[in-house]
Parts: structure tokens; sequence; C-alpha cells
């Protein structure tokens, strides 16, 4: 073995066995070489592992924000669109109160000429009417004009340079920040003026008059005045009658009670300041719709955005004190309702009951009259009865001979019309009979044609089912070919690195190292890494560990096709039929090869 070829030869070493090597060196076993490690090769692939690392964080984190941004744009879209049907039906319900104000002022008219308070409406009509387009003018159109202004000069801006109106900016900002601060003060005066407007109807006690509470009736033991005042001539009667209206009222009234303890344990607003409780009213009325999709958090996103200061829990509770109030006053319009109804029939019944007992008591003194009457009578026929009984007997006589006649005419008519009934009864059967034929025959027509569609249709779905078994049997088939056409390779490149490896040991038996142990030489370098070393060219670790045959994705996105199914799949559509026609016409950027073309139809 020359000593070019000993210079050649460099021992590799394992990372397992490096422990083991320094063991050996400390023991003074010398006959043992190493190769040095490469540290700064070391330390460039981990800054490359971690400024991968931290591009892979960076992407996490952009897509997050991405993800919570369309999140935050599509709830708001959402809104927008519940906003887009509530302002519509706003817009109806205030023409429609403006219209019926209107109305009634021109249709109500004073009862005399002392009657001066309608006039004096329709004076405060008139007033109110020129301070709210007074109001319009001072607040409304200055902000219109501004926005005109700004469209005027950003448009005079794009075509011309922005260094020609440079000396205008600072005015047209003063002119913003004037209008902005004039829209504040009149919003600050408009909530002082509701809050005084609010004050006065507390002070003078209309506030009953905006809550749904005034529908309710009390109920109360008033006693019909029909009942009390009634001329009937069974006192019972009538004291059971009073019995019944005041139990029924005092049933009532206990159920109401309970019901007004309930709503004593907190107020209208359910604990909450006014003007909140009116905005959080007023944000569950407008998502209560039931065609409004994801209404419930829809709603409780708008509640969270309207009271930041308060927390998700004190909401929902708050929704469910409100909910059991709204509940508890529904209980009440409901029992009053029942107590009208039940105290009206009550009344109904009793009024029937006391001209039922008057009647019956007029018929009774009625009937006394008569039996006197009939008694006197009955003295009178009793001598007239004798002479009565002679001619009653010839009468009968008379009239039983009348009668057997009338009844033999009478047997033979119904002889006669039992047998034209009979021929009509015929004649009906007949008709039900054919009837039933062509309806029998029509259902048969449509059996048949049902059974032929439904062969049709199995036989159809039979043909598909084979092509599909034959076009699963296909791909089965070119799956296992490739699949055994893989295994082969895999067989072919093992049976070939063993080769190599066969070949490589022998070539380490043809030069393995028969020398004495010499450790300068085993730790000094040899003159082949001395020459390599010289001509070291450093290589770029970011270089990819095996070259890639396939598209990029500049490439794939500029396909049109794809760029037209991601849009079909962003809006929901890439499984419809109009998906898939579109899909068909679209041409690729650039023709298919021949021989690319498949021959296998399906």
């Amino acid at each position: 073995m020359s000593g070019k070829a000993l210079q050649a030869f460099v021992t590799n070493y394992r990372a397992e066995d490096a422990e083991k090597l320094t063991a050996r060196m400390k023991n003074g076993l010398s006959s043992c070489k190493y190769k040095p490690a490469e540290y700064e090769r070391l330390q460039a692939i981990i800054d490359a592992k971690r400024l991968e690392s931290d591009l892979i964080g960076q992407k996490v984190l952009k897509t997050r924000c991405t993800a919570k941004a369309t999140k935050e744009s599509s709830t708001l879209r959402q809104h927008r669109q519940v906003w887009s049907c509530e302002c519509p039906r706003l817009q109806k319900a205030e023409e429609k109160a403006e219209d019926d104000l209107h109305d009634f002022l021109e249709t109500i008219k004073p009862s005399d000429r002392t009657d001066t308070g309608i006039f004096s409406l329709q004076d405060y009509a008139l007033l109110l009417e020129g301070e709210r387009e007074e109001f319009r003018k001072a607040s409304v159109e200055p902000v219109h004009h501004l926005k005109d202004n700004l469209a005027v000069r950003l448009r005079e801006v794009q075509h011309q340079q922005p260094r020609a109106f440079g000396s205008d900016w600072d005015q047209v900002v003063q002119q913003i920040h004037f209008v902005k601060s004039q829209q504040e003060d009149v919003t600050a005066k408009l909530h002082a003026e509701y809050q005084s407007t609010e004050e006065e109807i507390i002070v003078l006690g209309l506030e009953k008059y905006l809550t749904s509470t005034s529908d309710n009736q009390l109920i109360t033991e008033n006693l019909p005045e029909e009942v009390l005042d009634s001329d009937c001539p069974y006192p019972e009667l009538k004291e059971s009658l009073i019995q019944a209206f005041q139990s029924l009222s005092e049933r009532y009234q206990s159920r109401q009670q309970s019901l007004q303890e309930h709503l004593q344990t907190t107020d209208r607003f359910c604990g909450w300041p006014a003007d909140e409780h009116q905005r959080f009213q007023f944000c569950l009325s407008l998502y209560a719709h039931p065609d409004v999709p994801n209404s419930r958090a829809l709603c409780m996103d708008m509640l969270q955005k309207l009271f930041p200061q308060r927390s998700k829990q004190e909401l929902m509770a708050h929704e469910r004190v409100w909910d059991w109030w709204c509940f508890t006053q529904a209980q009440l319009k409901v029992l009053t309702q029942q107590w009208q109804r039940d105290h009206e029939e009550l009344l109904a019944r009793a009024l029937v009951t006391l001209q039922e007992a008057t009647r019956a008591h007029q018929e009774e003194q009625e009937h006394q009259q008569d039996r006197q009457h009939q008694q006197d009578i009955c003295s009178q026929l009793r001598r007239k009865l004798q002479q009565w009984r002679a001619q009653q007997e010839e009468v009968a006589k008379l009239e039983a001979d009348i009668a057997a006649r009338q009844r033999e005419e009478e047997e033979a008519r119904l002889k006669r019309e039992q047998e034209r009934e009979s021929a009509v009864r015929a004649r009906q059967k007949e008709k039900v009979r054919q009837f039933y034929l062509k309806q029998q025959e029509r259902r048969d027509l449509l059996e048949q044609r049902d059974q032929e569609r439904l062969a049709n249709l199995r036989r159809v779905m039979a043909e598909q089912a084979r092509r599909d078994k034959e076009r699963v049997q296909f791909r089965a088939e070119m799956l296992r070919q490739r699949q055994e056409e893989r295994e082969e390779r895999e067989l072919e490149q093992q049976r070939e690195e063993e080769e190599k490896q066969h070949r490589l040991e022998v070539l380490r038996k043809q030069v393995e190292v028969v020398a004495e142990a010499d450790p300068e030489r085993m730790m000094a370098d040899t003159k082949a890494w001395r020459s390599r070393f010289l001509n070291f060219k450093e290589f770029e670790l970011q270089r990819p560990l095996y070259s890639i045959n396939t598209y990029t994705d500049t490439q794939i996105v500029s396909d049109p096709r794809v760029r037209v199914e991601q849009a079909l799949r962003e809006a929901g559509l890439h499984h419809s039929r109009y998906a898939k026609e579109v899909l068909s016409i679209i041409q690729p950027p650039k023709p298919p090869r021949p021989d690319t073309k498949s021959i296998i139809k399906f």
C-alpha cells in the first residue's frame, strides 16, 4: 500500500462514538482516529432552522390576525344587513306616526267658541315643525355642504398638483374641526333636552302611560248593577249569584296580587339606568326577528359593543331578568283578559237565569189562574157531556170509515212512490258503477306508467352501477400496477445499495490500515485535507436537499381555471351546475400536448 493512498484515506466516526473516542484518548489508546466536529456548519444549520421556525410563527400569527379580521368583517356585514332591514321599517313607522298626527290635527274640531285648546294645539304643531326645520338647517345642512365641498376638492386634486392647494388645507381642517365641535354641542344640547323632558314626565306622573302596564286593568269586586237591581222573585237565587261574582273576583285578585308582588321585586328598567335599558331593549327588538340568521350571536356581539363596561354574564343576567319581567306583564294581561271573559260569561248566565226565574214565576201564577178557571168550566162541561156522547159516537164511526178509505189511498200512493224511488236508485247505482270502473281504469293506467318508469330508472341505475364498478376495478388495477412497479424499484434500489455496500466493504478490507501507532500523525492534517482546504468553496446552506420537478405557485395561480374555481368556492357555488358549466368552457393558458390525452372513456 503506497503513502499516497494512506494520505487520501480518512476514517469516519458516527456521532454516538464521540464519547467512546474521548474516553479512549484519555486512557492512552492512541491507535484510533477521529474526524473533528464542524461546529460552524452545525451552528449555521441551527440558525437556519431557527429562522425557518420564526418565519412559520410569523405566518401563523398573520393567519390568525387575518382570520380574526375576516370574522370581524363578516360580523359587521351581518350587522349591516340587519340594520338595512330595520331602517325601512323604522322609516315607515315614522311616516305613519307623522301621517296619523297630521290626520288627527286636521280632523279635530272645537266644540264651541270657548274651546281654544284645539287652536293652540295646531299652533304648537306648526311651531314644532318650524323649530325642526330650523334645527335641520343649523345642524344637518352644514354637514352636507362640507361633504360636497370636500368631494369637489378631492376631484380637483386628482386632476391637478396638490402643491397648488397647500395653502387651503389648513382652512379646510379648521372648518372640519369647527363642524365637529358644532355637532358635539348639538348632541349635548339634545341629550340635555331629552333628560329634562323625561324629568318633567316623571314629575307630572305620566310615566305610567309610557309602560305596558297601562293595558292591564285592575280586578275589582264591583258587582254588576244588573244583578243588584234585578227584581228576582227568589231571594236565595239572587244571593247565590252575588256570592258567585264575589268568589270569581277574589280568586282573580289573589292571582293578580301574587304577580304584582313578583313585579315589585324590580323596577321596569330591571336595575339599570333608563337610557341603557332602552338601548338594551331596542337591540333585543332589532335582532328578535325569526328571519335573521345567527341572531343570538349577533345580538350578543352588538350588546358587548354597546356596553363595553359590562361583562357577558351581566348582559345575559339582565336579559333573563327582562324576559322574566315581560313574561310577568304578559301573565297580568292574560289574567285580566281571562277575568273580563269569565266576568262577562258569568254575567250573561246570571241574566239568563234571572229571566228564566221571572218567566217560571209568571208561568206558575198563570197555571194557578188556569186551574181555577178549568174547575169552573168542568161543572158546565159535565152537563153537556152526556148530550155530546151520542153525537161523538156517530161522528167517530163516520171518521173511521173516511180514515179507512184515506188509508187505502195513502198505501197505493206510497207503493207508487216506492216503485219510482227504486227505479231512480237503480239508475244511480249504474252511474256509480260506471264511475268506479272509470276510476279503476285510470288507476291501472297510472300504475302501469309508474311501473314502466320504475323499470327504466332501475335499468339506468344498474347500467350506471356497472360502469362505476368497471371504473373502480380499472382504477384498482392501475393502482396495483403502480404499487408493484414501485416495489420492484425499491427492491432494485435495495439490491444496488447492498452491492454498493459489499463493494465498499471489500475496498475497506483492501485499504485497511496496518501500521504502528503514531499519535502525532493521527492528529495532524493530511496533505489531501490541506490541499482540499485551500481550494474549499463555501456551499449554500439553504440549498434544497433534492430538486423538485413540478409546477411553481406562480404557474398554478396563473391558470384562470384555478382562480375561477377559488372564486366559486368562496361564493359557495363550486358544487352547483353553474360552476360545472363555467369550468367546462374555460380553456387552459397552454393547449395540452397530444401525448398527454387519455383515450380511456368513463
